[in-house]
């Protein structure tokens, strides 16, 4: 009877939506649609989308989005979750077993489900009994922490409540109980606020990794655990770590604790603990006995045997950063050696600290040992690690050993490198990336074409005979007229150079050579290249 078969991991995504999006009732009425043989016409368009018609008292269209259920529709007015969603639903799961079963075990499911949030919300309105007061400058950190988990308990994701709602509610909740504190301590609280947010975004991500929404979640717990990253690290330098350590010393020792314990741990995080860690601690320099304190007792944890290799990565790379701080990096370097995993978005925080203090000396030396672990990296690492690199240079005598960093990394740096070249005028060195590239002048700007053009116009002769050779290999009319239109610029550059006897010679041996084509031929008679 069934003509359709969708992917098995499909189904059972659809059938999470109907478990957890649909009401019991319209899950029955959805059922007899089916039995009654009313959804009819269904087939599947562009690869991904459903159609079929749900004939009731009157026919409807659903569509069902197999990529991004959101966007699933149906002409009825009812919503999102219909009767008629549910009943194609039922229709297609009929391919892989009888609908009525599935019918059963969704009512099991959801009566479980309605039992389970009744007893929820019982439990919350005991908590709601229980409410802690707001947080007070008195109060140590853990006492706020616990307030932030009060505020925000049972919040959960899901395609309506995103990791970005999330984010943007804690900050206009919480934000303004700290605000009338004074300075120093007002700094530790929007520290601890941003800690509590970035927590609860690692925990999203370690609850929902078995999801079918795991992409997604994974996707917006990454971004918006960088934006958190990014306040965190322009907040750090705000903070009074003289008058923590000396008027705020048990609430500013438990900060400090907290961050410890997501840092050394190990554990995978879509968030850079080890980054936040060091930053901190890179406040505290004017502190020597708390720095001593704790790079000795990191030194006692690298000593714990059978370290796995994650955590053991974040105790070396914890106590590396101690030398660091002291100015020796190149005995952090020697230790950063013992790493079982080198990446380099890990020391993006020492390349911008040189570049803040503008010691280009010691970032030069950081940029050198990072780049065998930079020719792995992810592209935006690879675009942060040129940037650094490109700031470096222009504080050289000369660029010789960043023009041998960016061949040594092509393609990959192919963008930055082009530009460069045109930024300094190597219109030869330019041309000659673009042929070993085999990039054609149509996919070039034509501004920096017509500056080389304008420089020497024999420089882009080769550019266009590559790119029309590489045409005509395509062997399509469409191809062909390009060909002919990258033909009429090369007449007009020979014409400016005043080689005429060379273009009637080049055009002669083209014709020549593809005499066959019968397309081209026609072509180059349209721009009366050839009788």
């Amino acid at each position: 009877m069934l003509k359709l078969q969708i992917p098995k991991n499909r189904m059972k995504e659809l059938i999470g939506h109907l478990r957890n999006d649909f009401e019991l009732a319209q899950l029955e009425r959805g059922w007899e649609y089916v039995h009654k043989g009313l959804v009819t016409e269904a087939e599947l368009k562009h690869g991904v989308e459903v159609h079929a018609l749900v004939r009731g008292a009157k026919a409807f269209e659903v569509i069902l989005d197999l990529d991004q259920y959101g966007k699933s529709e149906c002409s009825c007015s009812e919503g999102p979750s219909c009767e008629h969603m549910a009943a194609l639903v039922f229709w297609l799961y009929a391919s892989f077993a009888r609908p009525e079963l599935l019918l059963q075990q969704l009512k099991q499911a959801i009566r479980v489900k309605s039992r389970q949030q009744r007893q929820s919300g019982a439990k919350a309105a005991e908590k709601r009994q229980d409410r802690l007061d707001p947080p007070t400058a008195e109060q140590m950190p853990g006492q706020w922490q616990k307030f932030f988990e009060q505020q925000f308990y049972g919040f959960s994701l899901s395609q309506q409540h995103s990791i970005e709602l999330f984010h943007s509610a804690a900050k206009e909740k919480l934000t303004p109980y700290g605000n009338e504190w004074e300075p120093a301590l007002r700094t530790l609280y929007a520290l601890q606020m941003l800690l509590f947010i970035m927590r609860k975004i690692e925990q999203f991500y370690q609850e929902m990794r078995s999801s079918y929404l795991s992409y997604y979640i994974e996707t917006g717990c990454k971004t918006v655990g960088r934006l958190c990253q990014e306040e965190l690290l322009r907040l750090v330098p705000e903070l009074d770590v003289r008058k923590l350590t000396r008027d705020y010393a048990a609430q500013w020792k438990e900060t400090l604790a907290m961050i410890e314990s997501m840092a050394l741990s190990g554990k995978e995080s879509p968030l850079s603990w080890p980054t936040v860690y060091r930053s901190v601690w890179w406040q505290m320099q004017d502190q020597p006995k708390w720095l001593k304190a704790e790079h000795e007792r990191v030194r006692r944890l690298l000593e714990t045997p059978d370290l796995m290799p994650r955590r053991r990565d974040a105790l070396v790379m914890a106590a590396a950063h101690f030398a660091v701080i002291e100015g020796d990096d190149e005995e952090a370097r020697a230790q950063m050696e013992r790493l079982t995993k080198r990446e380099a978005k890990d020391f993006f925080l020492y390349l911008h600290h040189c570049y803040e203090r503008e010691a280009w000396d010691r970032m030069l030396a950081w940029l050198r040992w990072l780049l065998p672990v930079v020719q792995r990296a992810q592209q935006e690492e690879l675009r942060q690690f040129c940037h650094y690199w490109m700031e470096a240079v222009q504080q050289q005598d000369d660029d010789r050993e960043w023009i041998e960093v960016m061949v040594a990394l092509l393609p990959r740096t192919y963008s930055f490198y082009t530009s460069y070249l045109m930024k300094t005028s190597r219109y030869r060195a330019w041309i000659d990336l673009q042929l070993a590239s085999h990039i054609s002048p149509q996919n070039l700007y034509s501004v920096d074409l017509h500056t080389v053009e304008k420089h020497d116009a024999t420089l882009v002769l080769p550019l266009y005979h590559q790119a029309v050779e590489r045409t005509i290999a395509e062997k399509n009319r469409t191809a062909y007229a390009a060909a002919g239109r990258m033909l009429k610029k090369l007449e007009s550059l020979y014409k400016k150079l005043q080689r005429q006897k060379a273009w009637d010679d080049y055009i002669y041996r083209l014709a020549t050579k593809h005499s066959r084509l019968r397309a081209l031929q026609e072509e180059l008679k349209r721009g009366k290249w050839v009788p």
